[in-house]
């Protein structure tokens, strides 16, 4: 290390102060989301929002070297994983063993922090793996534990190398890079993947040598749209259409939606959406990842940051999104439902968020992983980064063979749906006749 810096590594995120974490995870935030006002009622949704004002984001440092500072990120924050952490969702027995890095100074600031992971499996990561585990398994290699940089979870884009703003951010990037290298050897880990990068983190990633992967997501991007139907407007006119009687049909049996956030947030609330969780998960996965406890952990400590979606029908809530507010995106997480009506999905995750995020004028919504369907109503395809250092050099040489493809798969099909968004074309006139 540089001078008098050190790094160590912490079994818990509860051994590491909350406030040194978040002066490094989220250097940039505010007290909690910006909002310039009231926010009205939307068409068969009512914002159920607590009406306090909130404090604006604080200006943002001045840029060094390889620096992206972004508004909160709500899942690289301590109050977020320590949640996971003391809910047992993450922990050595779920095969999310806890190995986090901080770097300090001699008089014992923390400089920089990784969130990181040994991992006995390859689940809950969203960027796969079970390949090249097989085949090295196969070859007589041990692919486990492998050391993981990421959220648990959550394939949501964000910083990685959590270093704190100052004239000392290189030496502790570099300190949280060679500490990685440094657990990896201690620990006899096969890898080191750090996921969901920012392209800044993915650039520094590669110049330490890692592999580099990239695939894509569906995000919408908010053109500085007014209202919802300023959005619609921006539509070819057989997609806006093809919404507006998406909505319709979804509520069509009674339904109605609300927004539900801050401190109007209840157990009651989450006891009905971890029952549609469970649902969804048990379908899907088999085995859902997270927990009753910490719903009520998460929705305890970062309640301003959270929005519940809720659509009820003969005076029960029979469907929900969870999403979690960041100062300039909305990152849609999960959904379930008991009842299933057609188009309910798609109203209470994707239209709604859409809603929310012009009422909020955030920038973005990322809607999660995976999901073409997303496209056809107004999100566009986003590229994502994870990068990737393999300690054997047989595996290392098979794998960067595999990625130079990867990565061109992944451009072609960029271009082409770039091809097919909903948009109106500049020189398209069009006439709504609906």
């Amino acid at each position: 290390m540089a001078g008098d810096l050190t790094v160590r590594v912490a079994g818990s995120i509860a051994a590491i102060n909350r406030e040194r974490w978040n002066a490094c995870a989220n250097p940039t935030a505010g007290a909690g989301p910006s909002r310039d006002s009231e926010l009205a009622p939307v068409s068969g949704s009512r914002a159920a929002c607590d009406g306090h004002g909130v404090t604006p984001a604080s200006p943002r440092p001045a840029l060094h070297a390889n620096e992206q500072w972004e508004g909160y990120n709500p899942f690289i924050s301590h109050e977020f994983l320590s949640s996971l952490e003391a809910s047992g969702a993450v922990s050595a027995r779920t095969g999310w063993a806890p190995a986090h890095l901080v770097v300090e100074n001699a008089a014992g600031d923390v400089l920089g922090c990784v969130a990181a992971y040994l991992k006995s499996h390859s689940m809950g990561e969203y960027v796969f793996d079970h390949s090249w585990a097989d085949a090295f398994m196969r070859a007589g290699g041990q692919y486990y534990p492998k050391l993981q940089v990421s959220v648990p979870f959550t394939p949501v884009t964000g910083r990685r190398l959590l270093v704190a703003p100052g004239p000392r951010t290189e030496a502790a990037r570099a300190g949280l890079l060679g500490g990685l290298a440094t657990l990896r050897q201690q620990t006899e880990a096969s890898s080191i993947h750090a996921t969901f990068l920012q392209k800044s983190e993915f650039e520094v990633f590669a110049a330490a040598g890692f592999l580099r992967r990239t695939d894509q997501q569906f995000h919408f991007f908010n053109d500085g749209y007014g209202s919802f139907d300023d959005f619609l407007a921006a539509l070819a006119s057989r997609k806006r259409k093809m919404i507006r009687r998406e909505r319709r049909e979804a509520v069509a049996a009674g339904i109605t939606v609300e927004w539900v956030t801050g401190r109007d947030i209840t157990e009651r609330h989450w006891d009905a959406f971890f029952a549609f969780y469970m649902d969804t998960g048990s379908r899907k996965w088999g085995r859902p990842y997270l927990n009753r406890k910490f719903f009520s952990l998460v929705g305890a400590a970062m309640p301003e940051r959270i929005l519940l979606v809720m659509a009820r029908r003969a005076g029960r809530t029979i469907a929900g999104a969870l999403n979690f507010i960041g100062d300039d995106a909305l990152y849609g997480r999960n959904w379930g439902a008991i009842e299933h009506h057609p188009f309910l999905h798609f109203e209470v995750c994707y239209y709604q968020a859409i809603e929310f995020a012009i009422a909020r004028k955030l920038a973005r919504v990322e809607a999660g992983a995976q999901g073409e369907h997303k496209l056809a109503r107004g999100y566009r395809p986003a590229m994502t980064y994870s990068a990737h250092a393999i300690a054997d050099p047989r595996l290392r040489r098979a794998i960067a063979d595999y990625l130079v493809r990867e990565r061109l798969h992944v451009e072609e099909t960029q271009e082409i749906l770039a091809d097919h968004i909903p948009f109106r074309r500049d020189a398209e006139q069009e006439v709504d006749t609906m």
